[in-house]
């Protein structure tokens, strides 16, 4: 595996540190007046989902470790399972359902997703960035409520409560972010 120094080290790359796998979600270069410059690194344990907070200089070395990507179709949910199915080989994979943590909801019958691999172990499902759901319950449109930044609640189709604009209303299809949980467009 490649080595890298710590000032290379960027969002979304996945490191082996103090023997697990850690996947770099924030990273800030700090450049103090007195002293070296660092990376401070907010790291996300890829197996358990602990965080660990740490600094690395230019001069640490670590090691970058690369994930196979796989796309997969999802196909059913038994119990707290989800199972997912490689459409090349045909094989099946069941992994927890609280892998995808609060994005859940947004798992879609036969939708394709992204797994990674470490090996033969799955250590990450990303579902596409944007899904489509329907507006099941939202307040009506108010006359004359047309101020550019207003936004009403709504509740979608498969339970999430998103903040959506004015004119649409219910029975709508519309498009979600599934990182930031926000409207993006009409259907």
């Amino acid at each position: 595996m490649p080595k890298i120094n710590g000032n290379e080290i960027r969002p979304g790359n996945t490191l082996e540190h103090e023997g697990g796998l850690w996947a770099a979600v924030k990273v800030d270069h700090v450049k103090p007046g007195k002293g070296g410059a660092f990376a401070q690194v907010e790291l996300k344990n890829l197996r358990d989902g602990r965080k660990l907070n740490e600094r690395f200089r230019s001069a640490d070395k670590v090691e970058r470790v690369r994930l196979d990507q796989k796309d997969q179709q999802f196909l059913f949910e038994d119990g707290d399972m989800l199972t997912f199915m490689d459409s090349e080989t045909y094989e099946q994979i069941a992994l927890p359902s609280d892998i995808l943590g609060d994005r859940r909801p947004f798992l879609q019958d036969g939708m394709v997703v992204q797994i990674e691999y470490y090996g033969e172990e799955a250590l990450n499902v990303s579902l596409p960035q944007k899904v489509t759901c329907k507006v099941v319950e939202t307040e009506p449109v108010v006359k004359g409520q047309t101020a550019a930044n207003s936004f009403k609640p709504a509740v979608l189709d498969n339970g999430v409560r998103v903040m959506i604009p004015p004119f649409v209303g219910q029975d709508e299809d519309i498009i979600v972010n599934t990182e930031t949980f926000e409207y993006a467009e009409r259907a």
